[in-house]
């Protein structure tokens, strides 16, 4: 299996909930963090995408907690895609502890291409599918500091 597309972060504070670890809902803010930079990975950001009267929207997300992550942790989200339809594409993430590599989350999301005017269901364009099925492989985007 070729390398992943992996974004790196480091856990804040307020990210934290009363009992010293990554407040559930966090997990849904790192995917879209992850995603977002993994489409900048591919050469399509949303400002590009925008511009083309593009956009992707969250139809599904499934997150599995396995262990938890903590205030200062460093996260690795490694990205792969999973499945790429007409109008739609899945992405899978993995959340590790970047230090010991344990697996804290398994997250898997279901985008569906709109047009921006009228916002409707769109056909995946050509070079986002190439780009999509290409992956952004061994790309790293670390923001952990």
């Amino acid at each position: 299996m070729s390398e992943p597309f992996r974004y790196r972060l480091r856990v804040r504070y307020s990210e934290c909930d009363a009992q010293h670890v990554v407040f559930n809902a966090r997990y849904g803010d790192y995917v879209d963090l992850a995603m977002t930079e993994f489409m900048r990975a591919l050469g399509r950001d949303y400002g590009a995408l925008l511009a083309r009267g593009l956009d992707n929207q969250v139809v599904k997300l499934t997150l599995e907690w396995k262990a938890s992550a903590r205030f200062d942790d460093v996260l690795e989200i490694q990205v792969r895609p999973l499945s790429l339809g007409n109008t739609s594409f899945s992405l899978e993430f993995l959340i590790l502890n970047a230090e010991s590599q344990q697996l804290l989350c398994r997250a898997e999301s279901v985008y569906v291409m709109m047009t921006t005017e009228p916002f409707e269901k769109t056909r995946v364009p050509d070079d986002l599918r190439a780009a999509l099925q290409e992956g952004a492989v061994g790309k790293v985007c670390d923001q952990s500091g």
